[in-house]
C-alpha cells in the first residue's frame, strides 16, 4: 500500500453499507428482515446470499438502512445483479399482509427454486405450430371495447363476453397496442391443458411469447425467469397464476382469461387470489387488469359495479352468421328417454351416430373422474372406502382397482364382501372412464378420447389440441378441462351426462359452479354458420342454475345469486375465515374445536358470527380427522384480529375461501 492511501479499517468505515434483506426462510417468527452489510452499493429488489448462523440463505434486498448500532455479517454474494420490478417487491410485502403469511413463505412462491444454481444457456422455448390465419377484422362490438380498455391507463376492468365473443381477438390486440407502447403484458390462463390453444393464438402476432407453467422443470422456470428478469424489451408472458410474478420490464397489462376460475386461488400458503393479487400489481405497476370471462366471479362483479370499475360487455358472437345452437333437456327421471342406454340419452346417442355420418366431432362433459364412483356389496350393502379418508374408493377400470381421489390410496376390487363373503359385488355411479368404455361399445368405429386429470403426459388437451382441432377425434370426453376456452371448428354437438351433478354440494359456491360449467360448456357450440346442438340431461331441470345455465343467462343468475347470498349472509357481503383443526384422532380434533370455539366467542367482535365446530366436509383426510370452524363477518380486519387466538400448532387457517368444502 502506498503511504497517504487509507488504511483497511479507514476503508472499511466509509464504504460499507448496510441493507434490510428478507431470507426465504422463517428464521424467527415475527421477523422478516435482518440487517447485513456490503461495501458494494445494491438496490431493493437484488437477490443475494447471506449467512444465517452456519447456513448460506437466498435473500432479497429489501431496502437499504442507516448503520444500527449492532454488529453486522456482511452480505456474502450478488446472485442477480440486476434488481426485481418495484411493484414485484410490494405485491410480495401485500400478499404477506394481506393474507397474515410470512415474508419468507411469500418469496418462496414468487422466486422460482434454485436461484443459487448455474444453469446451462438453452435455445428458445419451443412452442406448438401457429397456423396459419387470415387477418382479423374487429365488429364494432370488439372495437369499442378495445377502444374503451385501451383509454384506461390503470385499473380493473371486466370484460364480460359471451362464449364466442371474440375475447381472445381483442386481448391479441390489447397485448399487441401495450408492446408497441413499450410495455410487456402477463396473460394469466386457469389451466395448463388451455395453453396450446392460447400460445397458438399469441404466436401469430408474438413470436417470442415466454411460457411458464407447473410443468416445467425447475431449471426450464429458472431460465424463463432469468431470460424476463434480464430483458431490455417488453416481453408477452402466458401461464397459469404464478406467471403473474414474472419480472418483466414496465408491466402495462395483465390479461386474465376465464378470470372466474377456481385455480386462480392458491390452496397452499400463502393462499392468495391472483384475481386480488393482479389488481394489487397492477395499482402498483400503473398497469390495467383486465377480467376475462363469460360467467364472471358473482363477488368480483359485484366488487367492480360498487367501485364503479368499467365493466365493458361482448354480447355477440364475433361471428356474423352464428348460428345458435338448439338445446335439448333431458330430464332424467323419465326414463324413457334412455331406451338405448343406462345413463346416455336416445337423443344424445342418435345425435353422435349423425355426427359420425357425416364426418363431425362430438363433446362429451362430466364433471367426474374414474369409472364408479361407489362400490358395494349387494347382499350385505358393504362399501369399499378408504382407510384414510373414509370416503368411497372410485373404480378405475383401465387398471381394476379402487382409488382414493385425496390421498391417492389404491387397492384392488375385491371379489368377494369381506364381511358376509358373498360375490355380488357391485359398481355404481357415472364416470369419464366408464363413459369412454360405454362409448367404446355403442360406437366401435370412433376414435374416443378422454381428458381429465388421469391422462398421461402425451393424452392431455395440451399434447391433443391439434388432433382435437383438426377433427381427427370423432368424440371428446373430459371434465371441465374441456368446458372452457376451446374452439373447434368440427363440433357440432355438446352432451352433458349430469349437468346437476355438483348442486347438491354443501357449499355456497356450488349453485354459481354448476352455473358456470353449464354455460362454458354449452358455448364450444354455437359459435359459428353451422347447425349444431346441445343435449343436456339433469335430475333437476327447473333448479334455477340449470334453467339460467341452458339460456346462458347470466344476469338473471347474478341477480338470484345475490338474493341467495344475501340471505345467507355469504359473500360478496360478508368476508369469511375457516379454521380447521387436524389431529390424529377424532377426539382429539373435536376437543380442539370447541376450545377455541370457547375462547373466540369471549373476544370475538359482536358483528362477526361464528359457525361450528363442525366435521369438515371431508372429514378425515390423509390418517388425519378435520374439524372446523366457519366465521363470518362483515369487516375483514375483524377475522384478521380472531387469527391471533388461533393456535400456530394443529390449525390451519384460510381468509377468503372460496368453497366451504
Amino acid at each position: 500500500m502506498q503511504p497517504g492511501r487509507y488504511s483497511p479499517e479507514k476503508r472499511y468505515t466509509i464504504y460499507m453499507q448496510y441493507y434490510e434483506v428478507a431470507p426465504l426462510r422463517i428464521i424467527r417468527a415475527g421477523s422478516s428482515t435482518f440487517t447485513y452489510a456490503s461495501e458494494t452499493p445494491l438496490q431493493p429488489g437484488q437477490i443475494v446470499t447471506i449467512e444465517v448462523g452456519k447456513k448460506e440463505l437466498i435473500g432479497l434486498v429489501m431496502a437499504q438502512v442507516t448503520e444500527p448500532t449492532y454488529k453486522t455479517k456482511p452480505i456474502s454474494s450478488v446472485i442477480e445483479s440486476t434488481p426485481l420490478p418495484e411493484s414485484l417487491i410490494k405485491l410480495a410485502l401485500w400478499l404477506a399482509e394481506y393474507y397474515t403469511t410470512p415474508l419468507a413463505t411469500v418469496l418462496q412462491t414468487v422466486l422460482p427454486r434454485g436461484l443459487d444454481k448455474t444453469r446451462r444457456n438453452r435455445s428458445n422455448q419451443e412452442h406448438t405450430s401457429k397456423r396459419d390465419r387470415t387477418t382479423i377484422v374487429f365488429n364494432p362490438d370488439q372495437e369499442q371495447a378495445i377502444t374503451e380498455i385501451m383509454q384506461n391507463q390503470e385499473g380493473t376492468i371486466i370484460l364480460q363476453g359471451v362464449t364466442g365473443s371474440g375475447k381472445t381477438e381483442v386481448y391479441k390486440e390489447i397485448a399487441r397496442r401495450t408492446v408497441a407502447a413499450g410495455q410487456s403484458v402477463i396473460v394469466l390462463v386457469p389451466e395448463i391443458s388451455l395453453t396450446s390453444q392460447i400460445i397458438s393464438e399469441f404466436l401469430h402476432d408474438f413470436p417470442d411469447v415466454i411460457v411458464t407453467h407447473s410443468h416445467m422443470t425447475e431449471a426450464e422456470r429458472h431460465m424463463a425467469w432469468k431470460q424476463i428478469l434480464e430483458s431490455e424489451t417488453p416481453r408477452v408472458v402466458i401461464g397459469p397464476r404464478s406467471a403473474l410474478f414474472m419480472p418483466v420490464p414496465k408491466l402495462g397489462a395483465i390479461i386474465i382469461d376465464e378470470a372466474h376460475e377456481p385455480s386462480y386461488k392458491q390452496e397452499q400458503a400463502p393462499r392468495y387470489s391472483a384475481i386480488r393479487a393482479a389488481s394489487v400489481l397492477g395499482k402498483y405497476a400503473g398497469a390495467k387488469v383486465i377480467l376475462g370471462s363469460a360467467t364472471p366471479s358473482i363477488t368480483d362483479r359485484y366488487l367492480a359495479e360498487a367501485a364503479h370499475r368499467p365493466i365493458i360487455r361482448l354480447d355477440k358472437s364475433a361471428r356474423s352468421g352464428a348460428q345458435a345452437s338448439d338445446v335439448k333437456v333431458v330430464d332424467m327421471t323419465k326414463r324413457e328417454s334412455f331406451t338405448r342406454h343406462r345413463f346416455i340419452s336416445n337423443q344424445l346417442i342418435e345425435s353422435i351416430d349423425r355426427n359420425l355420418e357425416r364426418g363431425k366431432q362430438t363433446l362429451i362433459f362430466h364433471n367426474r373422474r374414474g369409472s364408479a364412483s361407489t362400490t358395494l356389496c349387494e347382499n350385505c350393502g358393504w362399501a369399499a372406502v378408504c382407510p384414510n379418508c373414509f370416503v368411497p374408493l372410485v373404480l378405475h377400470a383401465d387398471t381394476y382397482d379402487l382409488t382414493c381421489h385425496i390421498c391417492g390410496h389404491h387397492e384392488k376390487v375385491p371379489t368377494s364382501c369381506p364381511v358376509c363373503h358373498s360375490a355380488d359385488i357391485i359398481h355404481k355411479g357415472i364416470g369419464t372412464k366408464l363413459i369412454e368404455t360405454e362409448l367404446h361399445k355403442l360406437f366401435p368405429k370412433a376414435n374416443v378420447a378422454r381428458f381429465d386429470s388421469d391422462n398421461k403426459t402425451d393424452e392431455t388437451v395440451n399434447s391433443l389440441y391439434e388432433d382435437l382441432y383438426k377433427g381427427v377425434i370423432d368424440i371428446a370426453i373430459g371434465t371441465q378441462v374441456v368446458a372452457k376456452g376451446l374452439d373447434l371448428p368440427n363440433l357440432r354437438t355438446v352432451g352433458v351426462i349430469q349437468a346437476d351433478s355438483g348442486l347438491s354440494l354443501p357449499d355456497f359456491a356450488a349453485s354459481e359452479r354448476a352455473f358456470q360449467l353449464l354455460a362454458q360448456v354449452i358455448g364450444r357450440v354455437g359459435r359459428d354458420e353451422h347447425a349444431s346442438e346441445v343435449v343436456v340431461q339433469t335430475y333437476q331441470p327447473t333448479n334455477p342454475a340449470i334453467v339460467f345455465g341452458l339460456k346462458q343467462d347470466y344476469e338473471s343468475f347474478y341477480t338470484y345469486a345475490l338474493e341467495t347470498r344475501k340471505k345467507g349472509y355469504f359473500p360478496p357481503y360478508t368476508y369469511l375465515l375457516k379454521l380447521t383443526t387436524v389431529y390424529k384422532t377424532e377426539q382429539a380434533a373435536i376437543r380442539s374445536a370447541k376450545a377455541l370455539a370457547t375462547e373466540l366467542k369471549k373476544v370475538l367482535n359482536p358483528d362477526v358470527r361464528l359457525l361450528g365446530p363442525t366435521p369438515s366436509f371431508y372429514e378425515r383426510q390423509h390418517d388425519t380427522y378435520r374439524w372446523q370452524l366457519v366465521l363470518k363477518s362483515p369487516k375483514r380486519e375483524y377475522l384478521i384480529d380472531a387469527l391471533r387466538y388461533v393456535p400456530t400448532t394443529h390449525w390451519q387457517s384460510e381468509l377468503d375461501p372460496q368453497s366451504l368444502l
